[in-house]
């Protein structure tokens, strides 16, 4: 991939294109400015930019950038920047002069060695109409000669984003991609300030006229599209802060409602915390709650870490496709509805099941890669698309479930490596193994962490090295959810894993989950103190597919309830604890204006 990143001065466009090739390794930087100068400002941005750059950056300083990316067409690298080195060429040229200079053959053999490069290549330019240059016959020149090899650049590059003020936007492929298209004008009432966003990028969906029955696995997903793309898959949008002065409404509803301030202990909570995310008080009852299960095989399955053969998992997807399996039974009793989708099990599935399949099983996290960077980012891409799916069709509360033998191994890797915690202190049971397949499972933590210890500050890296694909689009699910102002019940030890790496993808993303329950497994209670999650069940659950959080719905459901349509005191004509009562008992030894205890007893 070849990208053009343009933008104007402070616009944010090196961080941005930074962040392009933050996934890879090892990154080659071509430095196209003097770092040596007499201008302190000039030489302090330098310096600025190098602490900037970790210890994956090999710095070359050159303005011979055509022969640097032909020397070595395949490192990924990164050009900063052209407005430089053109300043740098006019000088070596002399075109500064009131004689023109030709630089067509310079432009051309540039944009040769920019399109034969088969590596990443991520490429700085100022945009230049957004460049701060003095309005004189050397200004105006710079200016033209800019404008005239971003355009070349461009049409050498497979992709042009513009960074006004560190906001991206993606350019058309070509000129006559940004013609505009006449449109009919339509009237339409504006949205609600609240109401769930669609992605930036992807089309907006529209809701059902039929939904789905109860934990069914429906059939209008499965209708759609199912290409992604992955092209930064690992970059989110600045997550939303839930309505901060909606909770406070929604604290002071509970106040009025005939019940003593906080008797229903986490109840009121969970209200308000709902409330916030809808932006709204009282809080809309839940009308489409909806379960994404993402399955998938692990290599390290073969190892004997669980108590169940890997040929289990594509029969359980089978089940839970059919309505059999204990997320269906308790998504009918929740009226909510199930999809299940094959991210990556070891056999074949039905079509509308495998449509965002990445691949088959993932390889052994404890000798190899669970999969390719390309293949973490195209299974990120599909949890967003599910996530974006099912948001466009009406749901207004998401549950990420799970299903794939032995995905308990890496989902207790990724939560020791985050947590920095040692095997032996979170290696539980999963599906009931016995001591030997403990043992067994804990060497394979142990050499999963080791391996994924590199990882820890790079998410994408650390999907790729030890996740698999089902875990990695349940990170992206709960991260786009977060995005799309979606709240989201979390379930048990492995979506809260994946929740950890998601939480690290969009910050602020938690703000969005609530924790169902708290699993046996002892990874499960560190994980949600990572995220610092309380659960609101605690039933000594390990089954999975989103099972602990559909037990937790329909509290959640009544929690909403209570805010939206119990009385107020003064609805009921009660009288709250604050109002004067009046006493009619006889003379008794109360102070003097101060109620009995039995007027105060029938007052509350």
């Amino acid at each position: 991939m070849r990208t053009l990143v343009l933008g104007g001065v402070r616009s944010g466009k090196s961080g941005h294109g930074e962040s392009l090739l933050r996934a890879h390794t090892e990154v080659r930087y071509l430095a196209t400015g003097p770092t040596t100068s007499t201008d302190a400002e000039w030489v302090a941005r330098v310096a600025a930019h190098r602490q900037r750059r970790d210890e994956r950056y090999t710095t070359l300083e050159t303005i011979d950038i055509g022969g640097a990316l032909r020397s070595d067409p395949h490192t990924p690298t990164l050009i900063d920047d052209l407005g430089a080195w053109l300043a740098a060429e006019l000088d070596e040229l002399g075109g500064w002069g009131p004689e023109p200079v030709d630089l067509a053959e310079l432009r051309a053999t540039l944009c040769a060695a920019i399109a034969s490069f088969t590596g990443d290549l991520v490429i700085i330019s100022p945009e230049a109409g957004l460049s701060l240059v003095p309005p004189t016959p050397a200004g105006r020149r710079f200016q033209d000669e800019l404008g005239t090899l971003n355009e070349a650049v461009a049409a050498a590059c497979d992709r042009v984003v513009l960074v006004v003020a560190g906001r991206v936007v993606e350019l058309p492929a070509t000129a006559a991609a940004a013609a505009p298209t006449p449109v009919t004008p339509v009237v339409s009432s504006p949205p609600s300030p609240h109401a769930p966003r669609p992605a930036p990028g992807r089309p907006e969906r529209t809701k059902p006229e039929t939904p789905a029955e109860p934990g069914a696995n429906p059939t209008t997903a499965a209708q759609k599209s199912s290409s992604v793309d992955p092209t930064d898959a690992e970059v989110f949008e600045t997550v939303a802060t839930p309505d901060l002065g909606i909770a406070r409404a929604a604290r002071e509803r509970h106040l009025t409602l005939t019940k003593p301030a906080g008797s229903l202990g986490r109840m009121e909570d969970i209200g308000v915390w709902l409330a916030s995310c809808q932006g709204v008080c009282p809080p809309r009852p839940l009308s489409a709650p909806t379960v994404a299960v993402f399955a998938g095989d692990h290599g390290v399955a073969r190892s004997g870490v669980s108590a169940f053969p890997p040929e289990v998992t594509a029969q359980m997807v089978a089940n839970i496709a059919g309505g059999g399996a204990a997320v269906n039974v308790l998504a009918r009793r929740s009226g909510a509805t199930v999809h299940v989708f094959d991210m990556s099990v070891d056999a074949d599935t039905a079509p509308d099941v495998s449509r965002f399949k990445v691949r088959r099983s993932s390889g052994d996290l404890t000798t190899t890669d669970a999969l390719s960077l390309a293949e973490a980012r195209t299974s990120l891409a599909a949890g967003r698309a599910i996530a974006d799916e099912l948001v466009d069709s009406g749901a207004d509360l998401l549950i990420g479930g799970e299903m794939g033998i032995g995905n308990t191994t890496p989902a207790t890797v990724l939560i020791g490596t985050l947590s920095r915690r040692e095997p032996v202190e979170i290696v539980g049971r999963g599906t009931g193994i016995d001591d030997a397949g403990w043992i067994r499972k804990t060497a394979a933590i142990r050499d999963g962490m080791r391996r994924a210890r590199r990882h820890v500050h790079d998410p994408l890296s650390l999907l790729a090295s030890v996740a698999g694909a089902d875990l990695t689009a349940l990170a992206g699910f709960l991260a786009q959810a977060a995005v799309r102002r979606t709240p989201v019940i979390l379930d048990g030890m492995v979506v809260t894993a994946a929740a950890m790496v998601a939480a690290e993808l969009a910050p602020g993303a938690s703000r969005w989950w609530l924790a169902g329950h708290r699993s046996v497994e002892p990874a499960h209670t560190i994980a949600l103190h990572h995220l610092d999650l309380e659960p609101v069940l605690d039933l000594s659950m390990r089954l999975g597919e989103g099972s602990g959080a559909l037990a937790a719905l329909p509290l959640v459901a009544s929690a909403v309830d209570i805010l939206s349509t119990m009385a107020t005191f003064d609805e009921a004509g009660v009288s709250d604890r604050d109002a004067s009562p009046t006493v009619t008992d006889s003379p008794s030894a109360t102070a003097p204006g101060e109620p009995s205890p039995t007027a105060v007893a029938v007052t509350r």
